[in-house]
């Protein structure tokens, strides 16, 4: 029998989500998140485990390559990758949310210019409230962009906002709460149904 490939996102959810899976009694006994391996079976070799970057979770998943992804819900709304979300495991539980400086007062008519590592969900949001924005892409230190000019707000994951506090920024409107979220590839779902809903199931008891 093929093993189902799951698609684990590096970074701080890893671990809680390798230990949610030991109270499944799924154990990747060489499994080490500084481990230079990208590949690993658990016991019985039904499960092979791909560690990668949570930003190619999702396309790993779409494509076929992964049967399942374990991945934060901004990575999926970012990729708008064509997949089932079938599960919220709660873990690393953060808001999208747009911020700026805490006396900001937009002019009236004015085009706003937002910072973001997430352009996509930053042009969406806006979309939904009929304003137009121009995006600057950044790759992080988000948080500078209203401080230097670059960017009148910011689009950016917020955990404990102490953050945009230390930058003299503030929450100015919510997005979306994120977290880790269990996908799963469309045709996986329709051939390996079995298999995927007892990993589901067994992830499901473990939340309890």
């Amino acid at each position: 029998m093929q093993p189902i490939t799951l698609a684990l996102a590096k970074g701080r959810p890893a671990k809680s989500t390798i230990a949610l899976l030991e109270k499944t009694d799924v154990q990747f006994e060489d499994f080490h998140e500084d481990s230079r391996k990208l590949v690993f079976y658990n016991n019985d070799r039904s499960i092979k485990l791909l560690f990668v970057k949570a930003i190619d979770v999702p396309t790993y998943v779409e494509k076929g390559a992964a049967d399942i992804g374990i991945v934060g819900k901004d990575n999926i709304l970012e990729s708008q990758a064509d997949v089932y979300e079938l599960l919220d495991l709660k873990l690393g539980k953060c808001k999208f949310a747009v911020a700026g400086k805490t006396d900001y007062r937009p002019e009236k008519g004015q085009q706003l210019t937002i910072a973001t590592k997430y352009p996509i969900i930053a042009q969406k949001h806006f979309e939904k409230k009929g304003e137009s924005i121009e995006v600057v892409k950044l790759n992080g230190s988000v948080e500078l962009a209203p401080l230097i000019g670059l960017a009148d707000l910011i689009v950016d994951i917020v955990e404990t906002g102490n953050t945009l506090k230390e930058n003299g920024l503030t929450v100015l409107e919510d997005i979306e709460p994120i977290s880790t979220r269990l996908i799963v590839n469309k045709a996986s779902f329709a051939t390996k149904s079995g298999e995927v809903q007892q990993i589901i199931s067994q992830l499901k008891s473990a939340l309890e």
